[in-house]
């Protein structure tokens, strides 16, 4: 799509600029060659050293490695992260006779370079950092009383952690922080009878406990961005460089030719697939939509429903194996499970998220009768497959390392040497060592928000566990829920109620790791204290803070993707809500009914496979009561009987399923009986029913 415009116009916005508009991280500078040079420098190096340190591991241990990994990323991001907010060009008004803001493109961007400020705050940084390696084991062993030196430097460390975090993602998380800081040192005020009053802290021990131990800032937040999380930046780094991206975009798009509804399969295919790549909801929506978004309006879809199955897609990027998001390393960590496991969890909700979207995206073709696209006849798909498919192979190899018993740490380094072997069968793509250079550097540099954001909430994550605030917050939400009668399935619906609520409010303020994070020492003990299993109560947490970039009224997924087609931002998000309503549903069937939590892949094949096709349905009679789709428009009545039906499906008990099934006939029973009252008519190019469809197995295996 051409980016050019006329010189009286405004410049549309690059992909990267919607990105950095719209992603939770807030933007890097544009840093000038000489600065962005020495800063890529430094990630190479930094990236080296943790490869290094997987095969060679430091003696002195994991907190000796994470001060040395903090002491090298916490400096950058005041160098490469701004410390004010800067008002987007296009929101700026325009003088008159002035050009557009943001230029037409012939003036170069100005660089935005660190000031002395910023320069004196990474040299702040580096120094405390490197302060506790000055001498290490003494360091360690006078925690529980530690000097006024080391005092002075665990305060300025958190300072600067919550400034990093400022610059990253906002205010909302460092004020959290601080918010939990003050509760730390004041809760001992608090009368002793109230439920959230504790011993109280002094600065001394708060400074300690997150400085000098192995919570607050080192704990295992950052502990998994230090080792997970960056290795498979620098995998998807390597990936993208090795043409990948490109590859599984042409892939999609070749996959699906001449359907009328092969546009929006493309897109939903494409978002997986990419997914991999970026791991980032937004940039996934944002990378797709520039090449999507013309091919979807040729079809027929309007600007509010292409953003919305872009928006829809692109949020899989963090709910799809085999790299998922960062937040599920974490649920690794904290259930003590392998990654493997993880993802194994993820596999049966993923299917059932996008099997939602293609049907959404099927019913949509046919009401809104969309027109087939035909454009250039390019590669054929299988051709693709033969000349490129080696692409997938690495993919595939991550899992079958961790299945052979290999560490998910080093199952991405072997696989991110067989993509750079693999590389050099496309003589476009190869990894030179220019190239290899870059996918390092950028490898680190996309951990920088993630290493703020995890040392920062590492500081919440210590004053819940030395307050015992989760347990006693638990209790709060256990008790609101009982206030609604005693009935322990009445008591548990309401209590996930609640946490669902919780969880997508908190993330309507902060990145979704941070929002995992703080919900899992908050808000998961209420459900464990109804007797629901950790890995049960995690996963539901982790999808409701995946789900807050398509809630509205934030939806940052759906306002980039808006951005992208031109549409009204609120209709988008209804629009992305809608495709994604199956993935707000399905995690309540985890935590309701044993056999819920089988769509976790813990059950016997024969019931991970009947709650598979059980739930499969209740998707599809989700579909049916958001898109208004039977076998033709479907009325009000119709569309409440597939809601009812689906809730009921989704139960996954017997009785309840029982009922679910006979709503869903009756449906259809009122749908064909309304159907035959209505006058005879034609049927035009776009009546062909949904179940017709299915018959014919257009829909893609």
């Amino acid at each position: 799509m051409s980016m050019a415009t006329a010189p009286s116009e405004p410049r549309q916005r690059t992909a990267e600029e919607l990105v950095a508009e719209f992603d939770q991280e807030r933007p890097a500078r544009k840093l000038s060659p000489r600065v962005s040079g020495a800063v890529s420098l430094v990630c190479a190096v930094v990236s080296v050293f943790v490869l290094y340190s997987i095969f060679l591991p430091l003696a002195k241990g994991t907190q000796y490695y994470l001060t040395i990994f903090l002491a090298a990323t916490l400096p950058l991001v005041f160098v490469t992260y701004r410390g004010t907010v800067k008002v987007p060009a296009v929101l700026l008004p325009r003088r008159r006779g002035a050009r557009a803001q943001g230029g037409t493109g012939d003036r170069p961007a100005r660089r935005d370079d660190p000031g002395w400020f910023d320069w004196l705050l990474a040299a702040a940084a580096l120094a405390v950092c490197l302060y506790p390696l000055l001498e290490f084991d003494p360091f360690i062993e006078r925690r529980q009383l530690p000097t006024s030196l080391d005092v002075l430097a665990g305060l300025v460390l958190i300072v600067l952690v919550l400034e990093a975090c400022r610059r990253t993602t906002g205010w909302v998380l460092p004020a959290f922080c601080a918010a939990f800081l003050f509760y730390a040192y004041y809760g001992g005020l608090l009368p002793y009878d109230w439920s959230l009053a504790h011993g109280g802290f002094d600065i001394d021990a708060i400074a300690a406990h997150f400085f000098m131990g192995t919570d607050g800032v080192y704990g295992v937040p950052l502990n998994v961005a230090g080792t997970y999380i960056v290795l498979f930046t620098i995998f998807g780094a390597v990936l993208d460089i090795s043409g990948a991206g490109k590859f599984f975009i042409d892939l999609s798009f070749a996959a699906f030719r001449g359907s009328r509804s092969a546009p929006g399969r493309t897109v939903t295919t494409a978002g997986f697939l990419l997914g991999t790549v970026s791991g980032s909801g937004t940039a996934t929506a944002v990378s797709l939509g520039s090449v999507a978004w013309p091919v979807l309006r040729r079809a027929g879809y309007s600007k509010e429903q292409g953003g919305g199955v872009l928006a829809a897609a692109g949020i899989g990027a963090i709910l799809s194996p085999p790299t998922l998001g960062a937040a599920a390393f974490i649920i690794a960590e904290y259930l003590r499970e392998s990654y493997l496991t993880v993802l194994l969890y993820a596999l049966v909700p993923t299917l059932l998220y996008y099997l939602g979207i293609l049907l959404a995206v099927e019913i949509d073709a046919r009401k809104h009768q969309a027109q087939p696209v035909v454009g250039e006849k390019g590669t054929s798909a299988l051709r693709l497959l033969g000349r490129f498919g080696y692409h997938f192979l690495s993919l595939f190899m991550i899992v079958g390392f961790m299945a052979a018993g290999l560490p998910p740490f080093k199952a991405v380094v072997y696989a991110t040497v067989l993509q750079f072997l693999l590389s050099f069968l496309d003589p476009e793509h190869r990894m030179t060592p220019r190239r290899l250079y870059a996918a390092l550097a950028e490898g680190c540099r996309s951990v920088l928000p993630v290493v703020a954001t995890c040392a920062a909430a590492g500081i919440i994550v210590a004053v819940v566990t030395q307050t015992g605030l989760g347990l006693n917050l638990a209790s709060v939400i256990v008790d609101a829920a009982g206030l609604f009668g005693d009935d322990k399935t009445l008591r548990l619906i309401l209590t996930a109620v609640f946490a669902a609520v919780a969880v997508s409010i908190l993330g309507l303020a902060v990145p979704v790791t941070a929002s995992f994070i703080i919900a899992a020492v908050i808000i998961a003990p209420a459900l464990l204290s109804l007797g629901i299993a950790t890995h049960e109560a995690y996963m539901f947490i982790f999808y409701y803070a995946v789900l807050s970039e398509v809630s509205p009224p934030t939806a940052l997924a759906a306002a980039a993707a808006a951005a992208i087609t031109g549409g009204n931002p609120m209709r988008t998000m209804v629009a992305t809500w809608k495709y994604s309503l199956p993935a707000f549903l399905v995690p309540f069937a985890f935590v309701l009914t044993d056999n819920g939590s089988q769509l976790l892949g813990t059950g016997s094949l024969a019931g991970i496979a009947w709650t598979t096709a059980v739930s499969a349905l209740a998707v599809a009679a989700l579909a049916a009561a958001t898109g208004g789709w039977l076998l033709g428009p479907a009325g009000p009545v119709e569309r409440a009987l597939c809601a009812a039906a689906a809730l009921c499906l989704l139960y996954l008990e017997p009785a309840a399923i029982t009922a679910g099934v006979v709503a869903l006939a009756l449906a259809f029973g009122v749908h064909r009986l309304r159907r035959r009252q209505q006058t005879p008519a034609v049927p035009t190019t776009g009546e062909n029913s949904l179940a017709d469809t299915l018959m014919e197995g257009h829909l893609p295996s």
